[in-house]
């Protein structure tokens, strides 16, 4: 049977409008309409113009109902910046990341996750030292944190969307943590979305965090405070304080110069006049809008891992694809700048292997 919610959710993460599909497939204007409803069945005609258009498998729309998003249960970082299109583009990715991920469940044995519920604190630099504490990381800096967070079970996909306004998002599911990266970005942003988001997963786990600014500004903080701790700022970390000490600082802490200047500020190690002088410097020299000169982009071992051993057994991104009935371009966006490989060889492949 011809599937509706595939249909719909295909339109949304091509960005189309009902009206603009039923244009670009050469169909009445409410055809659209009327399919995602399930009013009627199409006939062979129509699915042939909306796979063309669409350019999705034939097999995708005859697919079992596509795990849905909760909107509600989703932390969307600058979510109010974007779009309603944006944001329907990337809940229909997290839609396609679960398939995948179900695809790989069947496959390997992932990290079970260990991560802390702390719904109950309001502190993000409390949540922030909670984590630490309880992964053993001490107070020193993170070498590589998408290596860390896949070591406690966290599920991270790449997003395709060459727009600023997304930046990234996360979820839970089927108590496992998801978190979907927009690597489009600069590599010390990525890292700090990445931050970002698991603040939102240990202490807005029961919550609606894209309903308040509270929620950013607690997940903010504690991205600030998991990637700068204080102590270790503090400690090393001169009196005086120039542009030059926040460009030299920031490689050590792996984040970018305006998020290193912001913590200097919130520790009261720099003043807000000098805050505000050394942003308005680093807007001049090009921070800003980018990271000259920053630092190599994290990949996922994960990834990496899965797709050698796919490789190995000759299974290619496009066997993957075919399993799954997405277009390659889909599969390829959500684990985009993720394994750091390129593609190899053809078959598929059976039984759980141990990822750790």
């Amino acid at each position: 049977m011809f599937n509706p919610r595939r249909l719909s959710l295909a339109r949304k993460r091509r960005r189309l409008t009902a009206r603009v599909l039923a244009e670009k497939a050469d169909l009445a204007a409410d055809t659209i309409s009327r399919l995602e409803n399930g009013s009627n069945p199409p006939d062979d005609i129509t699915i042939t113009k909306l796979v063309q258009a669409l350019n999705f498998p034939r097999q995708f729309f005859f697919d079992q109902d596509p795990q849905e998003i909760d909107t509600g249960a989703v932390s969307f970082r600058s979510f109010s910046k974007m779009s309603a299109r944006e944001r329907d583009a990337a809940i229909s990715a997290g839609s396609l990341g679960l398939q995948l991920s179900a695809w790989i469940d069947d496959r390997f044995s992932l990290p079970v996750p260990s991560l802390l519920d702390l719904s109950y604190e309001t502190d993000p630099e409390m949540a922030a030292y909670s984590v630490r504490q309880s992964w053993s990381i001490g107070e020193r800096p993170i070498g590589n944190l998408m290596g860390l967070l896949e070591t406690k079970g966290l599920r991270i996909f790449s997003l395709s969307e060459n727009t600023a306004s997304v930046n990234a998002f996360s979820f839970w599911r089927d108590n496992k943590p998801f978190i979907f990266l927009n690597n489009f970005k600069t590599a010390e942003s990525s890292i700090f979305d990445a931050a970002h988001e698991l603040g939102h997963l240990v202490m807005h786990k029961h919550g609606d965090p894209k309903e308040t600014r509270s929620a950013e500004r607690e997940a903010n903080g504690f991205a600030s405070a998991f990637l700068m701790p204080a102590k270790d700022v503090r400690a090393r970390i001169s009196r005086r304080i120039t542009i030059d000490t926040v460009l030299q600082s920031k490689k050590r802490w792996r984040v970018s110069a305006m998020a290193m200047a912001y913590r200097l500020n919130s520790l009261k190690l720099l003043s807000d006049w000098q805050y505000k002088s050394i942003c308005i410097e680093l807007g001049k020299r090009g921070y800003r809008a980018g990271e000259p000169g920053g630092i190599d982009r994290e990949t996922s071992a994960v990834w990496r891992k899965v797709l050698t051993q796919l490789w190995s057994e000759k299974t290619t991104k496009n066997d993957i694809a075919d399993d799954l009935h997405l277009p390659l371009d889909e599969l390829e966006g959500l684990i985009w700048n993720l394994a750091g490989l390129d593609q190899r060889p053809k078959n598929p492949v059976e039984g759980p292997r141990a990822i750790s």
